[in-house]
């Protein structure tokens, strides 16, 4: 009858240890949802271009995610664009690299990074000037808004530890009944010392009886 309750405390421990490993790999406080950027236009920039317009353009990167922007024209491009990431853990920052378009090769102008620690505590930033650097140095701004969509915490988790738990419960109760069924049978019931008294005196009257039936038949032969 102690082996369930060994099950049962098993099962809490692993169930605690689960728990604290999901935590771990996906930390509560981190932030997890989409990040809306609107990339409105850009001014002061470096034309690379002698003879005709510049025609900018810009990547837009957070993470592994990669995403461009439709080409421009002039030193003071105007874009109006709207562009969607996934933000999950180790999202940081957003990078903006502004390229000039050209027949062959395309040329860089420079790049800024906005940190988004901002944004993921504030929900929404409204389109703010960044600097635009090359080689350590200022050549322009470019105008960016953001705004985090944050995602309610998913339910998987706790469904994952819902199953867990209820596996351990199942478990458990399923030994609970194969040690009852074991204690049902001839083999494993278990009586108690009245009983055991009890079926003693039993079998004492019954030999005492067969002693004197076989004691009869020898006096008539």
């Amino acid at each position: 009858m102690e082996f369930p309750c060994i099950y049962t405390f098993l099962g809490t421990v692993f169930f605690f240890l689960h728990s604290l490993l999901l935590s771990s790999v996906s930390p509560p406080n981190m932030p997890q949802g989409s990040l809306e950027v609107f990339l409105a236009s850009a001014k002061g920039l470096e034309d690379t271009d002698f003879l005709f317009k510049m025609d900018p353009y810009v990547i837009l990167t957070c993470r592994t995610q990669e995403q461009k922007s439709s080409v421009a024209s002039g030193s003071e491009p105007v874009w109006n664009e709207n562009f969607i990431f996934n933000v999950s853990e180790g999202a940081e920052e957003l990078k903006l690299k502004i390229m000039d378009s050209d027949i062959g090769n395309d040329d860089f102008v420079g790049e800024a990074e906005i940190c988004l620690k901002s944004v993921l505590r504030e929900g929404r930033i409204p389109p703010t000037a960044y600097n635009i650097v090359k080689n350590k140095e200022f050549c322009g701004e470019i105008k960016v808004g953001l705004t985090f969509n944050p995602e309610e915490r998913s339910s998987r988790d706790y469904d994952d530890r819902d199953e867990y738990s209820r596996g351990w419960k199942e478990s458990s109760h399923s030994d609970r009944d194969r040690t009852s069924r074991r204690d049902d049978s001839p083999r494993g019931r278990r009586h108690s010392p009245e009983r055991e008294r009890d079926y003693r005196g039993r079998d004492s009257d019954e030999d005492r009886r067969r002693g004197g039936r076989r004691r009869h038949s020898s006096d008539e032969d």
